[in-house]
């Protein structure tokens, strides 16, 4: 292990923020990790991984560990499914396209998400109608108070909507070290519900897709709707979709009849955070090298030299003007570093 000092943290946040590390180091497997961990001299440490679903406002005075573990490794495998176990620095995106050259079904939804495997349970990362629990066995982190190493089962994990036991009262507690999948080796359960996907399928006149074209389709939507992180700062969906209740949007739709929305359940409705956010008009707006993305409104972007402290600032911004206007509290998805 190399410990660097005052290292930039540019390259290593999907937003491109500037701020550095008072000190440094990568970790390629667990032995290294627990190494890091046990160092009496840096008594602040600080997990990173693939730097997607955080905004770092400051500067990190501490001892910035960075889990870069590979491999993936088939643990058991039937004539129908397959249970695969990856190391947690497995760059997402690029896992979820090796399941789909294995003809592993249950992850395509999922393409092109930013970030690494082992932050992926932490957030219950999700789109078009799947989320990471879905097909989630198991995953593995260790303890950051005594080093034991734990399994988390599904249930341990507590997922909800962008939301963990990792997030929640577990929030810096574990390093996650792999994560296991169960994953479909034929009989695929496709999810093309989406509207989306839908569209995109017909566009491609694709009347029976397979778990590729899925793959295709939500690569292509999300490259018409999100930047690349490698030419934009930014951190994908910034904020999350608010769940409301069965009153509130009686009332809600009353006001706005023709708004978007997904029902949960019989007494929760989802309004897109999206839709709410252009509709006050802040879509393509620019504050300085700040601003909201011009194909798509839930997404904060880092034009140039932005700091987090003025992402952050354009963030509550919005957050109060769309309360304002109708009433409801939208969240941060990412995680804000301060």
């Amino acid at each position: 292990m190399q410990i660097k000092k005052d290292f930039s943290l540019k390259n290593f946040n999907t937003f491109g923020i500037d701020v550095k590390a008072r000190f440094f180091v990568a970790v390629t497997n667990v032995q290294e990790l627990k190494n890091a961990l046990e160092l009496k001299e840096y008594p602040e440490k600080f997990i990173l991984g693939g730097g997607s679903n955080m905004l770092l406002v400051n500067d990190i005075n501490a001892l910035v560990i960075h889990v870069n573990n590979k491999g993936k490794t088939i643990i058991s495998e039937n004539d129908k499914h397959v249970k695969i176990k990856v190391m947690a620095g497995e760059n997402w995106h690029q896992f979820v396209l090796w399941t789909i050259e294995q003809g592993f079904g249950g992850l395509e939804n999922m393409s092109l998400i930013p970030g690494n495997t082992g932050t992926a349970p932490v957030q219950n990362i999700g789109a078009y109608g799947v989320e990471l629990k879905d097909s989630f066995v198991c995953c593995e982190a260790i303890n950051r108070e005594n080093l034991e190493v734990r399994e988390f089962s599904k249930e341990d994990c507590k997922f909800g909507y962008r939301e963990s036991f990792f997030k929640s009262e577990g929030k810096d507690a574990f390093v996650i070290t792999n994560v296991t999948f169960a994953l479909t080796k034929r009989d695929h359960k496709l999810h093309t519900g989406y509207g989306a996907i839908e569209e995109e399928l017909q566009m491609q006149h694709i009347v029976d897709p397979s778990i590729k074209d899925i793959s295709n389709a939500v690569i292509s939507i999300r490259n018409n709707k999100l930047p690349d992180p490698k030419e934009i700062g930014n951190s994908g969906s910034f904020f999350k979709n608010p769940i409301i209740t069965k009153s509130e949007f009686e009332n809600f739709t009353k006001k706005h009849p023709t708004a978007p929305f997904y029902k949960v359940s019989e007494s929760a409705y989802k309004i897109p955070a999206g839709w709410l956010i252009e509709q006050c008009g802040f879509k393509g707006k620019r504050f300085g090298d700040a601003g909201v993305h011009t194909k798509q409104a839930l997404v904060l972007v880092n034009y140039d030299k932005a700091t987090g402290e003025e992402i952050l600032g354009l963030a509550h911004t919005i957050i109060k003007a769309v309360y304002a206007k109708f009433g409801i509290s939208i969240q941060p998805e990412v995680n804000v570093i301060k």
